[in-house]
């Protein structure tokens, strides 16, 4: 399964839950799938996109669903046991883990050399860790993911190595996706 069929199954269960995205091509592809006004695509900071959702999970009562991918997450390990001290239910953390750091040129991240993210998850107090591979285990396990209230979830899914086709990047600078995302929650909460 190529990451833009993970993002494609991970947006085909999202109705109005808040998205925060992973800098470069997961962003791009998120673009590509399904722009909207909820979506926060990142362009910068990486590591930083489930410490970002934290803090909007904490903040306000609707779902949020992080797209991450698993060099950032190595990057900021700190951010795990963060989520798994404070327990937010209304946080799902997809991690898109291609052993890679795809959007630089597929250097090999530490879990092509064995670093299993689902145990540090659950060793984290992150309860709801699963590990996916194959595209129908993965749909069911996103839906439950999100359907499930007792959060937090950290669901890791497996995908190739691979470039993606034909990706531009996204259209919008930084301060109109602040500022469109900032507008998208302010509507939600009146």
């Amino acid at each position: 399964m190529k990451r833009y069929q993970a993002i494609q199954l991970i947006m085909d269960e999202v109705t109005d839950e808040i998205v925060i995205c992973n800098i470069g091509h997961p962003s791009q592809e998120l673009y590509l799938i399904k722009d909207r006004p909820r979506n926060f695509y990142m362009l910068g900071s990486m590591g930083l996109a489930s410490s970002i959702g934290l803090g909007i999970a904490l903040s306000q009562p609707g779902k949020v669903v992080v797209i991450d991918g698993e060099g950032s997450v190595l990057m900021n390990m700190g951010t795990l046991a963060t989520i798994g001290i404070n327990q937010p239910k209304n946080l799902n953390l997809f991690i898109i883990d291609n052993e890679s750091y795809g959007s630089t040129g597929f250097q090999p991240t530490f879990t092509s050399q064995g670093i299993d993210l689902e145990k540090i998850a659950a060793s984290c107090q992150i309860r709801n860790s699963k590990l996916c591979r194959e595209m129908d285990d993965c749909r069911r396990t996103i839906r439950a993911s999100l359907e499930d209230n007792s959060g937090p979830s950290c669901v890791i899914i497996k995908t190739d190595k691979r470039m993606p086709d034909h990706l531009s990047p996204v259209p919008y600078d930084s301060i109109y996706i602040k500022k469109r995302f900032m507008e998208s929650l302010s509507a939600s909460i009146k």
